[in-house]
């Protein structure tokens, strides 16, 4: 980077000031070209341009949160990626998945996971999940101008946080607004249909793999009705991925664990097309 150096071959002095917290104030004050909303808008047609990513799943339950996401990307009615990952570790205790432009959804998250450790380096401990949600927060009303082009990302947050002893669930508008969601949530272009099953298939006694199963039931629905929407593909081996964050910290739930939810699943689909049914009393 030509410029962290001044003439006389010496770091710039933002490189050696202490400086602010945020990895984002001072790369855009180095070299704010390099933030996602910088960009010179795009002219012309952009639906083609960027895969988009789709449907996410989220659900708490006694002692933590599950988030859960489909494989597959699409550009317009091609499928673009079939094992596309989408939900991203960004520290100890939180995760972001994606919705939206691809490319751009996958840049934020990495810039958060960069803020969030510059943060903790910097002040010498971790930012509160809700400081991490107001952050996101920011970094989406930056992509505001190429939202307005067309290349719309929409994050959902998960995380434990140790002051309440709990899971929580933060979605977003492309605009920045923030929003707690509580049991739920869904995003995507089949969250329609994956918050529908979720609302037949919650309950508050859900253990850790109960929520798994529920969040892959939700998202098996909505790959029966929603195209861009992958459900398991038993033949090519690829499933959802199921991220987990209880106070022991994340972790992503090993792969041969999700195969064999995700199977029993399929199984119980070839008895019941229309999945598992909730009881009228």
């Amino acid at each position: 980077m030509s410029e962290a150096f001044e003439g006389s071959g010496r770091l710039a002095a933002a490189f050696v000031n202490r400086g602010t917290s945020s990895f984002i104030d001072f790369l855009g004050a180095v070299n704010p070209d390099l933030l996602p909303g910088r960009r010179e808008p795009f002219q012309g047609d952009s639906s083609r341009l960027t895969p988009e990513a789709t449907t996410i799943v989220a659900l708490t339950f006694p002692g933590g949160v599950v988030l859960a996401g489909d494989r597959r990307a699409t550009s317009g009615n091609i499928i673009a990626n079939r094992d596309m990952d989408k939900l991203f570790r960004t520290d100890e205790f939180s995760a972001v998945a994606i919705a939206g432009a691809a490319g751009i959804g996958i840049e934020l998250a990495k810039l958060f996971q960069v803020e969030l450790e510059h943060y903790e380096k910097m002040e010498g401990r971790s930012l509160s999940l809700e400081g991490k949600a107001n952050r996101l927060s920011t970094m989406i009303r930056g992509n505001l101008a190429m939202a307005m082009q067309g290349f719309v990302v929409v994050p959902l947050l998960v995380g434990y946080d140790d002051s309440r002893e709990e899971g929580r669930i933060f979605s977003y508008d492309a605009v920045g607004g923030r929003y707690e969601e509580h049991r739920y949530h869904s995003i995507g272009s089949g969250s329609v249909y994956a918050r529908g099953a979720l609302k037949k298939l919650y309950r508050d006694d859900l253990d850790e793999e109960g929520a798994a199963v529920a969040a892959l039931q939700s998202l098996y629905d909505a790959a029966d009705d929603d195209s861009a929407t992958g459900g398991p593909d038993v033949y090519r081996k690829i499933f959802p991925l199921v991220d987990v964050i209880t106070d022991d910290g994340h972790r992503r739930l090993p792969a041969e664990d999700v195969e064999r939810l995700a199977e029993s699943v399929v199984q119980g689909r070839s008895e019941r097309p229309d999945g598992p049914t909730a009881p009228l009393r």
